[in-house]
């Protein structure tokens, strides 16, 4: 069985893409996974007017062929659609290159791992007669330059519940998207995914107090990932100012925010007790989550995203037996409180997120128990080895079918 994936961003840093192609390749399956690089060294730097199809082995991973589109590294700030009719020829150039790499690509199934790689897939299962897969890991066009903008909106929700309809199957990472994709774009019933990280046991660790110079009695109450408006980091840093003397918040990752965040740290004087770190790397990042004492995912429901997310960083805390703290996201709060490893708070005022830290962190005796649990949770089920038999049994029954 031979099975495209396709992704328009650097795969390297898709760590859902990854997981997934290698969970085929480990059953067997034969993976190409085509992705959209930005470079400036070698031949793009020679030429930067050229785009470079490049093809090269991972001989480390049996069964996984790496597959890169490259582009001029100054095309990156088009991602961002500071400029409609110079973003939107972009994304029309990427779909361009895209279809025509998936179509040069042979395949049994054509596998797109987000919205953007989903035209090239749709052309290719298309002209080939193949199976296709759409995973989503949220609900698709609602973000605000693209809702705000009626004509692009209506075209674009247009062209995907076609494509939709063409899907043999469809992939979600939480509850919530099976019923919101069926309701918007039809098609076949969307399957749970969940993004459960690979399985690693647990680890006793220190980095963090390690690279901020704190002493042993300090606890951490950290958040890992992405720093973006939604995340409600703005209400940590306010928050920071009704923690206990003895707790310290970590904010670690990078994005968007960062500059904002650091001038309210500083304007609210917090400088002490709340941290900016970069991200760890993926494959050290247990180690690094592991010596916090909690997890934050104190999200702003800025859109309709959020309240269906089921984070990443969830199971992550989860693996490395962090109890979490988290706002009442329907998802995360299904697990949490079905594993008994952490606490909701419904506001998102700074003086009572300040104090359910300082409850949470004061109860030691909660905290060895709800620790205990998600150890045991992800040992038992929520790791990536068992998760990804979902999809490996989907591609085997469709390539079968």
């Amino acid at each position: 069985m031979k099975v495209c994936m396709h992704i328009l961003n650097p795969a390297r840093v898709s760590g859902r893409a990854i997981r997934a192609a290698t969970a085929l390749a480990i059953a067997d399956i034969e993976v190409t996974l085509i992705d959209m690089e930005h470079s400036s060294l070698g031949k793009a730097s020679q030429n930067p007017g050229t785009f470079i199809l490049i093809a090269r082995e991972e001989p480390e991973i049996k069964n996984l062929r790496f597959q890169h589109i490259h582009l001029p590294g100054r095309f990156i700030r088009y991602y961002e659609p500071v400029s409609m009719v110079p973003w939107l020829l972009f994304k029309v150039l990427r779909v361009f290159l895209a279809v025509f790499t998936v179509l040069r690509t042979s395949a049994d199934i054509y596998y797109a791992c987000d919205l953007a790689a989903l035209p090239a897939c749709y052309i290719a299962a298309v002209l080939r007669r193949k199976p296709l897969i759409f995973e989503t890991y949220d609900t698709p066009l609602v973000l605000p330059h693209i809702a705000r903008k009626r004509l692009l909106h209506t075209v674009s929700a247009f062209l995907l519940r076609r494509m939709v309809a063409r899907c043999n199957a469809v992939l979600v990472p939480s509850p919530p998207l099976v019923k919101e994709m069926q309701r918007l774009y039809g098609g076949p019933t969307p399957l749970l995914l969940r993004s459960t990280p690979l399985y690693q046991p647990p680890v006793i660790s220190n980095r963090l107090r390690q690279s901020l110079n704190l002493g042993e009695e300090v606890r951490i109450a950290l958040y890992q990932g992405k720093m973006r408006g939604d995340r409600g980091l703005d209400v940590l840093v306010r928050a920071a100012r009704f923690i206990d003397p003895n707790i310290v918040i970590v904010l670690m990752g990078r994005g968007e925010s960062q500059p904002a965040l650091a001038s309210l740290i500083e304007q609210e004087g917090v400088e002490e007790r709340i941290k900016i770190i970069p991200p760890a790397p993926y494959e050290d990042l247990l180690s690094w989550t592991a010596s916090a004492d909690l997890g934050l995912i104190i999200y702003r429901a800025q859109s309709a995203n959020v309240p269906m997310m089921l984070p990443n960083k969830l199971f992550e805390y989860m693996m490395a037996g962090v109890p979490v703290l988290a706002s009442p996201l329907v998802s995360v709060v299904e697990i949490v409180e079905r594993y008994d490893v952490g606490a909701i708070i419904h506001s998102l005022d700074p003086a009572e997120v300040g104090a359910a830290i300082n409850a949470m962190l004061a109860d030691r005796e909660a905290l060895a128990r709800m620790r205990s649990h998600a150890l045991a949770a992800c040992e038992r089920e929520l790791r990536w080895d068992v998760e990804s038999q979902h999809l490996v049994q989907l591609c085997q029954k469709l390539a079968g079918g």
